[in-house]
């Protein structure tokens, strides 16, 4: 999983802090500053901001106080929930956030030793296929000697602050979180991939066999130390944050903290009837605001379960936003969910292994049909064969393939502000065994993900045995871009570009793999563009 770390911006962080212990002075970073412009992109919004150092704040500072947990995060004045929520259910896996905060003992106060106190942290994020190592100095903005942004239950606790700022030095500015994706946070975080769920599409709230279904596919991915998220869509600007009367809020991502089968009754009655009840555990960032419908904190319902199931369970009645619900409730009320798996991480090594593909590749326009490689989707028949091509190999009867297809994000600079995702998507033919060169001739599709103008495009297929072409393209032809594709099977596919230009000939046989005179491209409808972007939950 970090087999290699990149030093963002080339700061390495032993380097700085010896320079700082040996100079004796407490680090400022020269690439994040604390001036207004770490903060915003064109202006200070909320008034007059004092950076200040942990020890101005508190008497006792401290990275954790009592360990780390969900609890510890509370939202602060930016619309980043959405980061909150990765952050909550990050800290409920701790082989994942010794990852996310390196070091963490070494980084901690050492009251006995106050002269190895540097003011300078780092943490580590993945990045576009590669693991960076983000340094910060520790002067955090405060309002009325109050942290502005995400802070703990416990102001002695600085963890959570200290993580948002070094992700906000990577995005260019604390605003450049104001509204994003969590599946981007979760991918962040682990490095693994994100698959969206859509609980409307799926019809459900009224299909019984469909929910089961999906069930047990949250359990699995919960039970493999998967981070999940959900939220509830909001149609208009109007619907931004409005709590409904069940107390859920709209347009505000959660963290899912727990997923279980309850078993119902009391002593060996509940043994013996084996009757479970499907149960999902979120949290609110806000640290309130909760569910208060069935098997809310103190409904009745919960004297259906014995009181060993419920302290198993770990419920309390308090307003802490985290609370139970039925997995019923959750697909009646929730309109999105999101998934993100690990891919082969050591200690996850009892569980299922994926072989995987890293390609890298651009979208790259150019005049020469043979070298442009930017043709956009399907729609445009006469240059969408002119995008990059990857073949690989399913080598099983049958096998479930992952497929991710993501955009380099164009940095965020104080005077440009926010730069919008391309819409991108692929499509996947199935070819001849022995194709090995470019397709110039439309072949069978057999899969294609929606076109979204969001960071990752997800798609989980069933393939039957064979030779297969993924086309990765923008919505658009003519658009520029870098992008990495990352193909998961269970045996090694032996993805690779398709390079090679063969010159039409003519096939008797019509199976030789080379390029045909006549180009046939089916027309269709890019999927899921229209009505669909990538704006995050506030």
């Amino acid at each position: 999983m970090f087999t290699s770390v990149k030093a963002f911006e080339g700061q390495q962080y032993s380097t700085l802090k010896r320079q700082c212990l040996q100079s004796g002075l407490l680090f400022e970073d020269p690439r994040f500053p604390a001036t207004d412009d770490s903060l915003f992109y064109q202006g200070n919004r909320i008034g007059r901001v004092v950076w200040k150092r942990p020890r101005e704040l508190c008497e006792d500072p401290h990275l954790f106080v009592d360990g780390i947990s969900a609890h510890d995060l509370h939202q602060g004045q930016l619309g980043n929930c959405w980061f909150v929520a990765a952050c909550s259910s990050l800290a409920s896996r701790e082989s994942l956030w010794q990852k996310v905060i390196p070091d963490w003992k070494e980084q901690e106060w050492d009251t006995e030793k106050p002269d190895s106190y540097a003011g300078i942290f780092h943490f580590r994020f993945w990045r576009f296929g590669e693991w960076v190592d983000v340094v910060i100095d520790d002067r955090l903005p405060t309002v009325d000697n109050q942290l502005v942004y995400c802070h703990s239950n416990d102001s002695n606790e600085f963890w959570s602050a200290l993580v948002e700022k070094a992700y906000a030095k990577v995005y260019g500015c604390y605003e450049a979180l104001d509204g994003g994706n969590t599946a981007d946070a979760l991918v962040d975080f682990t490095g693994g991939v994100s698959e969206p769920v859509d609980l409307l599409e799926g019809q459900m709230a009224t299909d019984e066999a469909a929910r089961n279904q999906l069930f047990e596919r949250v359990l699995k991915v919960h039970n493999r130390d998967g981070l999940i998220s959900c939220s509830i869509r909001a149609t208009t600007i109007e619907d931004m944050e409005a709590r409904l009367d069940c107390g859920l809020v709209k347009g505000h991502a959660y963290a899912v903290t727990d997923v279980r089968k309850v078993r119902l009754g009391h002593g060996l009655l509940a043994f013996f009837k084996s009757e479970k009840l499907h149960m999902i555990r979120m949290r609110n960032p806000w640290g309130e605001k909760e569910w208060s419908g069935p098997w809310s904190d103190s409904s009745e319902e919960w004297n259906k379960v014995s009181k060993s199931e419920r302290e198993k369970l770990g419920v309390t009645v308090q307003d802490d936003g985290e609370f139970w619900m039925t997995f019923d409730d959750f697909c009646q009320y929730f309109t999105d969910l999101i998934l993100c798996r690990l891919i082969n991480t050591s200690y996850l090594s009892i569980h299922k292994t994926w072989e995987e593909e890293v390609m890298r590749g651009s979208w790259v326009h150019r005049q020469d049909p043979l070298r442009n490689r930017s043709g956009g989707c399907i729609n445009h028949k006469a240059t969408f064969l002119q995008n990059p091509q990857y073949v690989f190999d399913v080598k099983k009867v049958e096998d479930e393939v992952l497929i991710c297809l993501q955009q380099k994000e164009k940095r965020a600079t104080p005077k440009e502000g926010k730069s919008e995702n391309l819409a991108i998507g692929f499509d996947i033919h199935r070819v001849e065994l022995n194709r090995k060169y470019r397709m110039h001739t439309a072949q069978q599709k057999v899969a294609g993900s929606i076109y979204i103008n969001s960071r990752c495009v997800f798609l989980r297929k069933e393939l039957k045995e064979g030779r297969y072409v993924i086309i990765p393209t923008t919505f658009d032809p003519g658009q520029q871009g870098d992008f990495l594709l990352r193909v998961f099977t269970d045996v090694p596919s032996d993805c690779k570009e398709l390079t090679l230009d063969e010159p039409p000939q003519t096939c008797w046989t019509g199976m030789c793999g080379y390029p045909q005179l006549v180009t046939q491209v089916h027309v269709l409808n890019a999927e899921g563009l229209q009505g669909q972007d990538s704006n995050g939950v506030l």
